[in-house]
């Protein structure tokens, strides 16, 4: 199991991570993370669990996973950062751990927007953003991340979707000293943040997002568009231009379906 010390033993960051709460089974890291970011707790605290027992992802689906295998953990940040521009976090996040599997483990990843990672086109690591605002400015978010770290076998319908970094390497990981990859990178990024820098933020995005350019296919609802991916707009929306023009669609109302290449 986790212990605060490993986590934190080694673990060179500036701003988060300071303060980690680690579990061995609860219900949900991001429950817990926002209890503790309504009381005020310090910027960049963790919630980490080797299991969670009603694991969320985005637009109310469970996530599923084994137990002590992967990583699940959620972090308070709070950036003070306009309303407006919340929809970037989830893709200066998925940058980050980007950044850190292609630095800890030499493996090509890929973006998926809003907020998946995935290698060889399966999914990988799911991200869930929560935030709360006073007025128009951002309270705190909550990121929480889950990726598929030592885990081996899937449900059968997400065995074609879903796969996780021993599946695609054929050994083990070190899931401590991932952790702490990830946490470094988000750290070394949250200058970003701090300073309103959303194009480098799209720009590191972009470069490990194929769909751009390419035909996808939006399901808002019960409707479905189909169109091609042409960029991020100013406030963290998907640009697809369609039949009928160009619409943005926003990751909170949308998922999102990418063609074969």
């Amino acid at each position: 199991m986790f212990t605060r010390e490993t986590l934190l033993h080694n673990l060179h960051t500036h701003i988060l991570g300071k303060k980690i709460f680690v579990f061995d089974t609860i219900d949900s890291t991001n429950t817990c993370a926002k209890v503790l970011a309504e009381i005020n707790i310090e910027n960049g605290t963790i919630v980490i669990a080797e299991y969670q027992t009603e694991g969320r992802g985005r637009l109310g689906r469970s996530w599923i996973s084994d137990h002590g295998k992967n990583l699940l953990f959620s972090i308070v940040i709070k950036p003070p950062i306009h309303r407006s521009r919340v929809g970037f976090l989830p893709l200066y996040t998925a940058v980050s751990v980007a950044q850190a599997l292609e630095s800890y483990l030499n493996i090509h990843v890929e973006c998926k927007w809003p907020n998946d990672i995935l290698i060889n086109n399966k999914k990988c690591c799911g991200i869930l953003l929560e935030s709360s605002f006073q007025t128009d400015i951002l309270r705190y978010a909550i990121l929480g991340i889950g990726i598929n770290v030592n885990q081996d076998r899937f449900n059968e319908e997400l065995f074609e979707t879903a796969t996780s970094l021993k599946r695609e390497l054929n050994t083990s990981i070190d899931r401590v000293a991932l952790f702490q990859h990830i946490v470094c990178y988000l750290d070394g990024n949250y200058i970003l943040l701090e300073n309103n820098d959303f194009a480098t933020i799209v720009e590191r995005w972009i470069k490990r997002a194929p769909m751009m350019g390419n035909e996808v296919t939006i399901i808002h609802g019960n409707e479905q568009t189909t169109g091609i991916a042409e960029g991020i707009d100013s406030q963290g929306g998907l640009i697809v231009r369609c039949q009928d023009g160009v619409k943005i669609f926003y990751a909170g109302d949308v998922s999102i379906r990418s063609s074969k290449r």
